[in-house]
Parts: C-alpha cells; sequence; structure tokens
C-alpha cells in the first residue's frame, strides 16, 4: 500500500471521528464557560426534552440528504399532522396516533411525487410545499390553538418518550443497514446512473423515501403533542433548519452517498441540542448567539466537507 492510500484512509478516518470529537469538544468548553451548569440534571433534562422530536424527525431527512435529496417542508409537515393529532385523539389516542403518521406519509408523498414525475430539484419542491401546508395550519388554527385530548397529557413521560425514540432509531437503523433499501439508498446518492445500472430503482427508492420521511415526521407529531398539549399555525416552525444543521454538525455529507453514516443522526442531534441551551448561558443577546452558531456552523462545513463529492442538490 503506497503512501498516499495510507494519507486517504488517515485522513477519512479522521474526518469520520470529527463529529464525535467536536460534540465533546463542545461539552467541555460550554461546561466551563456555564461553570458546569450545562451538566447540571434540571439542565441535561430540558436537554433531553428537546431531543426527541428532533431526533426522530431528523432520521426521515437523513434518508433523503442520503440519496442526494434536500427537504424544507418538515416543519410544516409536522404542525400539520400535530393538528391531526389532536383533532382525532378527542377520540382515540392510538388511532389518532395513525391518523398523524398517515398524514405525515400523504405529504411526504405529495413532495415525492412531484420531486420524481416532474423532476424537479428537492429544494425547490419542498420549499413550495412547506408554504403550502404551512398556509393550511395557519387557516385551521384562525380561531385559536387546536387542544389536544386530556389523556394525551399524561403520556408526557420521559421514559415514554425515550422507549419510542429508541424504538424509532432501531426499525431505521435496522433498515439502513441490513436491507437493500439501504443499500439502494446508499448507491443513488453516490450516483443515481450507475445505482440504475446496478438494478435500483431510483425513482421509486426516492418517493418511497420522502413518504417514509413524512411518516416518520408524522410520529414525530404525535411526540411533539405529548409535549406542548395544544398546537398553533406555528408549530414545528424552523424544525427543517434545525434538522439540516443538526445533520451536517453530525457529519453528515450533503451530497448523502456511501459515507452518509446512521451515527450523523445521534451525534448531531445531541450537538445541536447542547449548542441551543448553553448559548444563551453565555451570550444572553440574541443576536450575539446567531453569530456564534453560525461561525460553529461554517467551520464544520469547512472542516468535514468533502469536495470531490460535491454536486448540485437532487
Amino acid at each position: 500500500m503506497d503512501n498516499e492510500v495510507k494519507k486517504a484512509i488517515v485522513k477519512s478516518r479522521i474526518r469520520d471521528f470529527m463529529p464525535l470529537m467536536g460534540f465533546f469538544g463542545i461539552v467541555i468548553i460550554f461546561s466551563i464557560l456555564t461553570g458546569g451548569k450545562i451538566v447540571q440534571p434540571r439542565n441535561l433534562g430540558l436537554m433531553l426534552s428537546q431531543v426527541f422530536v428532533l431526533m426522530i424527525a431528523a432520521t426521515g431527512v437523513f434518508f433523503i440528504m442520503t440519496v442526494g435529496g434536500l427537504d424544507f417542508s418538515q416543519g410544516s409537515i409536522l404542525g400539520l399532522a400535530s393538528i391531526i393529532f389532536c383533532w382525532v385523539s378527542q377520540f382515540s389516542i392510538p388511532i389518532a396516533v395513525i391518523a398523524a403518521v398517515a398524514a405525515g406519509a400523504a405529504m411526504g408523498a405529495f413532495n415525492g411525487f412531484f420531486h420524481v414525475k416532474f423532476k424537479i430539484a428537492s429544494f425547490i419542491v419542498t420549499m413550495c410545499s412547506q408554504y403550502f401546508f404551512r398556509g393550511l395550519c395557519k387557516y385551521v388554527t384562525t380561531k385559536g390553538p387546536v387542544p389536544a385530548s386530556i389523556a394525551v397529557l399524561a403520556l408526557d413521560q420521559t421514559w415514554f418518550k425515550f422507549v419510542l425514540m429508541l424504538l424509532v432509531l432501531g426499525v431505521a437503523f435496522g433498515i439502513y443497514r441490513f436491507t437493500r433499501l439501504g443499500y439502494d439508498l446508499r448507491a443513488i446518492g453516490a450516483g443515481e446512473t450507475a445505482a440504475r445500472f446496478s438494478g435500483c430503482r431510483p425513482d421509486l427508492t426516492k418517493f418511497l423515501v420522502y413518504v417514509a420521511a413524512g411518516a416518520i415526521t408524522g410520529f414525530a407529531a404525535f411526540i411533539n403533542v405529548i409535549r406542548v398539549g395544544s398546537i398553533t399555525g406555528t408549530a414545528g416552525r424552523q424544525l427543517e433548519t434545525q434538522i439540516l444543521i443538526a445533520l451536517v454538525l453530525g457529519g453528515m455529507p450533503i451530497s448523502g452517498g456511501a459515507r452518509a453514516k446512521f451515527s450523523n443522526i445521534i451525534i448531531g442531534t445531541l450537538t445541536y441540542c447542547v449548542l441551543e441551551k448553553s448559548l444563551p448561558m453565555v451570550f444572553p443577546v440574541s443576536a450575539t448567539q446567531q453569530l456564534v452558531k453560525g461561525i460553529i456552523f461554517l467551520v464544520v462545513v469547512a472542516l468535514t466537507i468533502d469536495h470531490k463529492a460535491l454536486k448540485v442538490i437532487k
């Protein structure tokens, strides 16, 4: 093995470990800056409450980004699915969960259909559907927040939400790592033409990915309602941005492909939640928080981006 190959292998391994090192580095730095407040049980509990919805929703977007796409409609999907859950929960909570998942899947199918059928770039389709779904959210909440059944509030238990999150992650990991679909996702992200010749069906796979991502976010809507109790027209606002930042912080390659790792979801979400909780403690001014967050985001992208694999988003 020549020196160039050895250097490439070492560089690749260092790049793979950088998100994890970055997470621990951020925890250590902000633990010092906050005088240890960030690692106190109360603050850890508050951070954990933010993790559930974000990590579950990020799982669906992870699949989309693996095939080289983007989705800017996840916040609106969460909001509309949450409203549907609230309505149906007045009759039955289990049926409400199914309704929320079905609604999310239908909205994901909407995105997938226009992306695949009309060959419109994913970020354009999802930006348009973002406004469409958000408009529906605001229309149905014109007279006020939509409340869920009182029985839903009894489910607001950390252990319960944690188990649900692990269930979603476990199923998603099994599909990504051990099924033909997971292989197809990585193959399409690496090169759609080559994937087609290897036996993949890119159009069908991408459509199913958007459906699955919507369904996963629909399930996240269930956990979101458990936490807040009622839904307004702004529910899920900025979720898509949070997901994108979290995944990139976790080392997710923008161009997708074989370098996408399931750990990107977990490390990225935890890193983002630590930053969200820590920055206000260190920088009370909101503008300063945004500035520091932007600098960190740019540094992470500069250190982890693979210029050789960079291409136009599908």
